[in-house]
């Protein structure tokens, strides 16, 4: 009999559905994508449906629903933070059994359901899905029930988290402490200070120790009177200020030198104590291979130091490191506790988990938009050809095709491409389409065959999860960092054939298997899932190309303020669900 369990991750940030069909894993999608409001943390229902569609099932097929915590344990942890001023609204999120009430009455499902620890699910999307036997296991991020660091080992089945860092003390709280005080957004900006550390100098390493203490083993604390995340109004006390000598940055204000010094030290600092934690982690395991989760793995400039510096001879991460894979480790939990067998053993190479659409259903989605395209379903390889030709001229294409990315990042089936090699592009993508900070990178994707020749990459890097530095013979200037380092991403013919026919297409008139590659999105918004997500990002920017499936829709082609008027009877915005200035404790 095949078991059908679903993982559910919700109510916190960034909701996340999955499915696995006897232990496969078939489909998982993140709420985000079908609601287009950023990091939705409401329950994943639209990402629910979507799965069960895809793996050919009801609800009343489903034999168990895992959810990624304990809300008991994690309640005890909220209450103990002091609340502030609540609504009736969120006292009902807060009740004991919130969790099993909105599980039947928004998901529709009334059968069993196994609570999983949230960094034992963490921990499981890593180590179930790395394909290693065994491996040590590292799981950082802001807070789960209590925890905010674990150290484990994963061998066969069975998974031992034997010591914790609980909460607090969290290496992820003061990186967001750090995101908000230089004036970005918290849950969200994170990666924007990672961006801009390249910039500055380490003049700050003394404040950061002062910040943290180490402890024994694989413990630390915080120096809390200079947080205030416990008392849910902001993330850093007044002493921070006195600390930095300086005034926290305004959202949108000037970035000046010392900013870029402040967040240069903290990834300074942060890789340094992950560092220390992973060379205790691997004396107290003595094992080869290392699996890491939770929000703080999705630091790749820290993942790039300890692959390459760590005792470690492998890494894995998961490529939706953050609460999102939670719902792929929390399912995986539950299938071992059902059968006594751990999932299929094999490394997880491709994130494409969501959904796809087929030239018909794009077709249909476009009627009564008077738009323009051109077909080339009786001909695919015409359309490569055509779309590396108008990458080597110069022009910006939004790439949509096959299953969308399950994870925070674009790879290369809901992607804007470009040409690495023109020196304006990166402020032409950053101002015009991506409308961002001009001192964030693009990340490159290569052909796996070709990357050591460009990059300092001893491994394929899928998920585009570490950075490392640039040694092409090619000048690269749109997708090199001020540091010489870019965040690249590998493809081959199996992970991804239609990205891999394109950069080969490029390679063969330019010389250059590289293309530079962004999420498919504007400021704000979740990454595109439908074709008409798509359609309003490319009326939104100036991208010069659309490629839908096997349809090329050129912009000189089509009246797009005529589309633009069709959609904005519908009243289009960007919605945010969770806070910008305070970790989503609730």
């Amino acid at each position: 009999m095949i078991m059908n369990i679903l993982g559910i991750a919700a109510l916190y940030h960034d909701a996340a559905c999955c499915i696995l069909k006897d232990g496969h894993l078939v489909a998982a999608a993140q709420e985000e994508r079908f609601t287009r409001i950023k990091h939705d943390p409401d329950m994943p229902y639209h990402a629910m449906q979507y799965c069960l569609r895809e793996a050919g099932l009801t609800i009343a097929d489903i034999d168990m629903l895992a959810y990624y915590e304990i809300p008991r344990l994690k309640l005890s942890r909220q209450l103990y933070s002091g609340l502030p001023e609540v609504s009736n609204e969120i006292l009902r999120h807060l009740s004991p059994d919130a969790v099993e009430r909105q599980i039947a009455e928004k998901l529709g499902y009334d059968g069993p359901v196994q609570f999983v620890p949230h960094h034992l699910s963490h921990a499981a999307s890593s180590f179930f899905y790395s394909g290693f036997k065994e491996s040590a296991i590292f799981t950082v991020d802001g807070v789960g029930e209590w925890a905010t660091t674990t150290y484990g080992t994963g061998i066969g089945k069975d998974i031992d988290l034997f010591e914790e860092v609980h909460y607090p003390h969290s290496i992820g709280l003061l990186y967001s402490t750090i995101t908000s005080y230089l004036g970005f957004s918290v849950n969200d900006g994170e990666y924007k200070v990672m961006g801009l550390a390249p910039y500055g100098n380490p003049r700050y390493m003394d404040c950061f120790r002062e910040l943290l203490m180490p402890g024994d083993g694989g413990q630390y604390q915080l120096n809390l009177p200079y947080f205030d995340f416990m008392n849910s109004r902001k993330m850093y006390a007044p002493g921070l200020c006195d600390l930095f000598q300086h005034a926290a940055r305004l959202p949108e204000s000037a970035l000046e030198q010392f900013h870029k010094d402040v967040a240069k030290s903290l990834q300074v600092f942060l890789e340094e104590v992950l560092l220390e934690k992973v060379k205790y982690l691997h004396r107290k395991t003595g094992m080869e291979n290392l699996c890491m989760a939770g929000g703080v793995a999705l630091n790749c400039v820290a993942n790039g130091r300890i692959q390459r510096e760590g005792p470690f001879r492998e890494l894995f991460v998961q490529p939706a490191a953050n609460d999102a894979g939670c719902a792929l480790g929390a399912a995986a939990v539950a299938y071992v506790t059902a059968t006594g067998r751990r999932p299929p053993e094999q490394r997880l190479a491709n994130a494409c988990l969501g959904p796809a659409f087929s030239d018909e259903e794009i077709r249909n989605s476009l009627r009564g938009l008077f738009m323009k395209a051109r077909n080339f379903s009786n001909n695919p390889q015409q359309l490569t050809e055509k779309v590396a030709t108008l990458l080597a001229s110069g022009k910006v294409v939004g790439w949509f095709q096959g299953r969308m990315e399950f994870g925070p990042r674009a790879l290369g089936a809901r992607s804007i491409l470009a040409d690495p090699r023109d020196p304006d592009m990166r402020n032409r993508i950053n101002a015009m389409v991506k409308k961002r900070e001009g001192f964030r990178p693009f990340a490159p994707v290569v052909l796996e065959e070709k990357m050591q020749a460009h990059f300092d990459l001893n491994l394929p890097s899928p998920f585009m999860l570490q950075t490392c530095q640039v040694r092409s013979a090619i000048d690269l200037p749109a997708i090199t960092h001020v540091d010489g380092s870019a965040r690249v991403q590998t493809v081959n013919e199996q992970t991804n054939p239609a990205l891999t026919s394109l950069l080969k297409a490029f390679d063969r008139i330019t010389g250059c298997p590289i293309l530079l590659n962004t999420s498919f999105n504007v400021r704000g918004e979740p990454i595109v899932c439908t074709p008409v997500d798509a359609i309003l990002c490319f009326i939104q920017t100036d991208i010069d190309c659309l490629v839908l499936g096997n349809y090329l829709f050129l912009r000189e082609d089509n009246n797009l303020d005529a589309v633009a008027h069709i959609y904005g009877m519908y009243g289009h915005q960007h919605k945010e669900a969770i806070s910008s200035q305070l970790y989503t404790f609730i």
